[in-house]
């Protein structure tokens, strides 16, 4: 069986590793191509670098080669090919087409597959998704979760379907959640989660795909992508709203707010159990420290513990050395 993996941000990077293994191809399960997105300017400087699959590829098959390098081949033995196309156009799929793919296996790529595209897959194509579906269909399952405070969430392996995240469910797994996770945590354990599911399900794979189970489609949920903006901290909130966000956008947004001319980051902090003053100054007031809590700031409801911070374009800094450095900071009003 031949499979095309599709997969760009880190959290795709343990499933493409698992379908690197030598274990599967003497199971008859050859990796035959790599997509993803194309490289793109990351960091300060701005410089070109490949997705988190695009390196990770590299990385595992020192011979692989790009679209465009060479004509593409099928057969056992042949490197995978990678591919980081702008579009999923007639020359891509012609390019896919001569691998003679069986199998579509899908993990964050990041776009929608046409019908077109899912026709050249005999066997159709599978999709790794981070939530309990038919909950959370879309783009930040993972930031949504955390958002909302659920208790728990898992991975669901589906089939694609020509509606995003609607297809029948192959295998899902839940798992609690503590609080405390932040978005880069939750993404790192469901890569490997997600991987080790994968890694079940295809030991197991006959010939095609089982039937898998139809969602109940009117209890889905759905989640958009991520801004930019939507780190800006609304200190009216409360602090147990505020204390999810800053979870939620680490490691990308991030929280951001402002200290007078300074943009600052909170990175890190909770809630805080201790007594709150009365009457409650106004909203993003610094109040001042707990030794063992962090920086206190006033919230629409209740007080936020800051524990790291970092002022933009600066290091990160825990609590305590961001006040020594910060004589300025108790007293401020953040906005």
């Amino acid at each position: 069986m031949r499979i095309l993996y599709a997969g760009s941000p880190g959290i795709a990077v343990p499933a493409l590793q698992t379908l690197a293994d030598p274990a599967l191809a003497r199971m008859g399960l050859e990796l035959a191509g790599i997509l993803t997105n194309p490289d793109s300017p990351r960091g300060r400087r701005g410089e070109t670098e490949p997705t988190e699959v695009g390196k990770a590829a590299l990385a595992l098959f020192p011979a692989l080669t790009r679209l465009g390098d060479v004509e593409p081949e099928a057969g056992p033995g042949v490197p995978p090919l990678l591919f980081k196309p702008e579009k999923l156009d007639a020359p891509l799929r012609e390019q896919i087409a001569r691998l003679q793919p069986d199998l579509l296996i899908a993990f964050a790529y990041g776009r929608i597959f046409g019908p077109r595209f899912l026709a050249l897959f005999p066997l159709g194509g599978i999709n790794i998704h981070p939530s309990l579906l038919p909950k959370y269909r879309g783009a930040a399952p993972i930031p949504q979760v955390i958002l909302n405070r659920e208790r728990e969430t898992g991975i669901t392996i589906q089939k694609l379907a020509a509606e995003m995240d609607a297809g029948d469910i192959l295998v899902q797994e839940a798992f609690p959640l503590t609080g405390r996770e932040t978005t880069g945590e939750l993404s790192e354990f469901a890569g490997v989660k997600g991987a080790a599911m994968l890694r079940s399900l295809l030991s197991g794979l006959a010939p095609g795909l089982p039937a898998g189970k139809p969602q109940n489609h009117g209890e889905a949920t759905y989640c958009g992508l991520i801004k930019k903006e939507d780190g800006r901290i609304d200190w009216t909130l409360s602090a147990p709203v505020i204390d999810a966000r800053i979870r939620a956008y680490a490691p990308w947004p991030l929280s951001q707010t402002r200290h007078g001319d300074r943009e600052l980051y909170i990175l890190r902090g909770r809630p805080y159990a201790g007594p709150c003053r009365e009457p409650a100054p106004p909203p993003g007031t610094v109040l001042g420290i707990d030794k063992q809590a962090g920086i206190l700031i006033q919230t629409g409801d209740g007080l936020f513990a800051a524990e790291a911070l970092q002022y933009a374009a600066k290091k990160a800094l825990d609590w305590r050395t961001f006040i020594n450095g910060a004589r300025d900071f108790i007293g401020s009003q953040l906005t």
